[in-house]
């Protein structure tokens, strides 16, 4: 009953896209329409004489966006789900055939920025869709090209439709094609490991070779003359002033698309790990204890991720924010404690329920401080239900064994994901191992079994597509790294120096 509530709740979901992606068609076309009204304001009806042109690119178009519709229907259901993810599509698209309009009008048809679909497809989105989407883009410009005629050397932008016979000896039409797809590729494939905004930006310099090598391929049937070379050179400057444009353009426009669309990329996680960030710093000072146990928490949760090839980035950003919620009533735990414990005074009721709330203040907090919902959901997913040993017990002897497991657990939800998973397991363990007095390897790693095996068996697990061989090797990466966080060190012998290097204290701690 629950599948089929689930698979209904999906159907409808996709049809509400499916609706949306027509109403957002039917805008790109507009958009299409208005930009060739501008581009020929004192002669635009001549251009619509021969409505067919334009019938001709609405199909196209129309072709082109019910492939990206069925691409994600086929691939990734849960993305194309999304109204939001939606829209984002077809702005991005929308934003990258304008600069392309804009740069081709006024500069150079060679300066257009053809690679900024894909740099900012690959940082919202992933390498795979990047890909995708910049080859529909690259073949959405060359039809906006043959059925506009913006092709020209000059720059014409979206002007008059050219007859065949003009068509014939402009390779600029070839240029747009063979461009958006080389260097968007180009792109996507390399810049997946750029991990600053600086060095996007350089990623300019990288994306010109491609370019310089294709306008040289185009053009190199007319290279007779010195004029043929000097105009070959212009079109080459002007097309590595176009890869560096698609970096300067991709800066400027992620932030927007960041906050807009909820978006996370590897800039916005670094930027929400940064020690200036104000609960960082508000956690730093009212919760040291906590503080540290989330940065070595972060450096875990980012070996497991690695090691089963989630986004370290995220699970490292997700780690400083999981117990954010402890700011509430920082001295109610332990870590923050110095010799007092305020449960002492409490009913295990009540100690209880201050413990557990943490998860939920965390995500309340985290939201209204507009922070992902990511990190929010895993500050909330990352205790699951699990109970609440110590004021369980407590509870069991005051009462005579009377007392409901359930008012001693969280509240949940269980983990939704692999990397609410890894930070459940890596905030246990870490807890665990620091309170060994023997932290050997095999000692740290019985523990790490004995906190992954409890959890499966209270199903904390069963809401997540983690597998028993990510959970292996999250056990593996934890123990390694548990051993070197935690390890021993030797015994320093109690001596002091004074100035003259004479030892005058010999006692043993």
């Amino acid at each position: 009953m629950k599948y089929r509530e689930e698979r209904k709740k999906m159907k409808m979901k996709l049809l509400r896209s499916g609706l949306l992606y027509a109403a957002c068609y039917f805008i790109f076309i507009l958009y299409i329409f208005f930009l060739i009204v501008i581009n020929n304001l004192s002669d635009w009806q001549e251009y619509f004489s021969d409505f067919s042109r334009f019938l001709s690119l609405c199909v196209c178009v129309l072709l082109l966006f019910a492939i990206v519709c069925f691409y994600f229907y086929r691939e990734d259901k849960e993305f194309l789900s999304n109204g939001k993810n939606v829209f984002l599509v077809y702005s991005l698209m929308a934003l990258a055939v304008l600069m392309c309009y804009l740069f081709g009008r006024f500069v150079s048809v060679f300066a257009r920025p053809m690679a900024l679909l894909a740099l900012l497809c690959l940082f919202l989105f992933n390498r795979r869709q990047a890909i995708f989407l910049n080859t529909i883009f690259s073949v959405l410009i060359f039809f906006t090209d043959y059925y506009t005629g913006n092709f020209s050397a000059t720059g014409s932008g979206f002007a008059t439709l050219p007859s065949m016979e003009q068509v014939v000896g402009h390779n600029e039409i070839y240029f747009s094609l063979m461009l958006g797809f080389v260097c968007g590729t180009f792109a996507a494939l390399t810049a997946g490991d750029i991990k600053t905004r600086g060095g996007l930006l350089l990623l300019g310099t990288f994306l010109s070779l491609p370019t310089v090598i294709i306008i040289l391929l185009l053009e190199l049937p007319e290279l007779h003359t010195a004029s043929a070379w000097l105009a070959y050179v212009a079109s080459a400057g002007f097309g590595i002033l176009g890869c560096y444009v698609s970096t300067a353009l991709a800066l400027c426009f992620m932030p927007a698309f960041e906050l807009t669309f909820g978006r996370l990329t590897v800039f916005r996680l670094r930027e929400l790990t940064s020690p200036n960030v104000p609960l960082i710093q508000q956690l730093r000072s009212e919760a040291p204890g906590t503080f540290n146990h989330s940065l070595i928490v972060a450096q875990l949760a980012e070996t497991c991720a690695i090691a089963i090839g989630e986004n370290a980035e995220l699970a490292r950003a997700a780690a400083y924010y999981h117990d954010v919620g402890k700011l509430k009533e920082p001295d109610c735990f332990t870590e923050n404690q110095q010799g007092y414990n305020m449960h002492d005074e409490l009913t295990p009721e009540l100690s209880a329920d201050i413990i557990r709330s943490h998860a939920k203040d965390g995500y309340d907090l985290l939201i209204a401080a507009k922070l992902p919902k990511e990190i929010a959901d895993v500050a909330k997913e990352h205790h699951g239900t699990l109970p609440i040993k110590y004021f369980y017990d407590k509870a069991m002897r005051l009462s005579g064994g009377d007392a409901r497991i359930e008012d001693y657990s969280y509240l949940g939800p269980t983990p939704r994901s692999k990397i609410s998973a890894i930070i459940m397991i890596a905030d246990a363990s870490e807890a665990a191992a620091r309170s060994l007095k023997d932290r050997s390897p095999e000692n740290v790693e019985r523990v790490v079994r004995t906190i992954i095996e409890e959890r499966m068996d209270l199903d904390q697990f069963s809401n997540c597509d983690v597998t028993m061989r990510d959970l292996s090797t999250i056990k593996g990466s934890l123990v390694d790294a548990l051993s070197g966080v935690h390890h021993h060190r030797v015994k320093y012998p109690s001596i002091r120096f004074n100035r003259a290097r004479q030892a005058v204290k010999e006692d043993e701690f």
